[in-house]
C-alpha cells in the first residue's frame, strides 16, 4: 500500500539532499533510506554506536545520559551514543516524530508566509482555570520569563512569537525547528512569575558590596545547575529559571563601585 502524501515530511526529505541537521539529531540520506545519529557522534565511525529499532527511539527521547526525565523534547539532553538507519520516508518521519514530536511539521509551517505563529499575549489571553492569572503578568515581566526559560541551554526550538519588548530569536539561531506558540513550561513559568509578585514584599537593604555578592552567587548558581533539579520544575525556589527571573529583576539595581568594594 502506498504512502499517504505528507507535504511536510515531502519538503523535508528534499531538503535532505545535502544531509540536514534537526536540533540535535544529523540525518543523511544512504542507501536509498536515511541515517540518523546525534550530532556529537558525527565524527564516531558509525558501526561504533549503538544500533536503535524504530520503535526504540522513544523511549530514548525519554531520559538523558543520567537518567532524568526529559520534559521538553527539545532540550540540549537528547541521549548520545546510538544509530538508526530507516527505509523510507514515512519510516523517517515516524522516527523523527518520537524523537522531536511535531517538529517538522512546525519546520514546514515555518516555511511558509505569514508563519503562523501564537504570539505570548494572544496565548495566555485564551487561557482559563489556574493559568488566566499569567494574562496579567506585565509584559516587562513576561519578557524577563521568557529569556530566562527559552535559553538555549534550555530548548533548542528558534522562538518566533514575542512579547512587546521581547524580539524573536534571530535566524539561525538555536535550530531549524521553530517555536510558534509558548510552550506548557513557559505557561507554568508565568503563572509562578506572577504568584512571586502577588506575594507581600519584603524591605531589605544592601550595601552595593552585599548586592554585588548576591549577583555573583546567583549567576554562578544559574551557570552551576544543582545537580537532580528536575527539568522543567520551577516550583523549586533553587530552580534555574527562577534564579535566573531574579537576576534579571536584580540587573536595574544599582551595582557597586570601587569606592564601596574599597570600603
Amino acid at each position: 500500500m502506498p504512502e499517504l502524501a505528507n507535504p511536510a515530511l515531502t519538503a523535508l526529505v528534499e531538503a535532505l539532499k545535502e544531509g540536514l541537521v534537526l536540533v540535535q539529531v544529523v540525518i543523511t540520506p544512504h542507501a536509498g533510506g536515511f541515517r540518523l545519529r546525534h550530532t556529537a557522534d558525527a565524527p564516531v565511525e558509525w558501526d561504533q554506536l549503538q544500533s536503535v529499532p524504530l520503535n526504540g527511539l522513544r523511549l530514548l527521547a525519554q531520559f538523558t545520559d543520567a537518567g532524568a526525565f526529559r520534559p521538553l523534547k527539545a532540550a540540549p539532553t537528547l541521549k548520545r551514543g546510538w544509530r538508526i538507519d530507516v527505509s523510507s520516508p514515512g519510516d523517517l518521519g515516524l522516527a523523527l516524530q518520537q524523537l522531536y514530536p511535531g517538529a517538522v511539521a512546525d519546520w514546514f509551517a515555518a516555511l511558509h508566509d505569514p508563519v503562523p505563529v501564537t504570539h505570548y499575549r494572544d496565548f495566555v489571553n485564551r487561557q482559563t482555570g489556574m493559568y488566566r492569572v499569567t494574562q496579567i503578568l506585565p509584559d516587562e515581566r513576561a519578557a524577563q520569563v521568557a529569556r530566562a526559560s527559552c535559553r538555549s541551554e534550555h530548548c533548542l526550538k528558534r522562538r518566533l512569537w514575542t512579547v512587546p519588548g521581547l524580539e524573536p530569536d534571530g535566524a539561525g539561531a538555536k535550530s531549524v525547528v521553530p517555536c510558534l506558540e509558548p510552550c506548557q513550561v513557559v505557561l507554568e513559568f508565568a503563572r509562578k512569575a506572577m504568584k512571586i509578585d502577588q506575594e507581600d514584599r519584603i524591605e531589605l537593604k544592601l550595601a552595593p558590596s552585599e548586592l554585588a555578592s548576591i549577583k555573583e552567587a546567583l549567576a554562578h548558581a544559574a551557570a552551576h545547575p544543582e545537580p537532580g533539579l528536575r527539568e522543567g520544575d520551577v516550583a523549586p525556589a533553587r530552580s534555574v529559571r527562577r534564579v535566573r527571573l531574579l537576576l534579571a529583576k536584580l540587573d536595574g539595581v544599582g551595582t557597586p563601585t570601587d569606592d564601596s568594594e574599597d570600603h
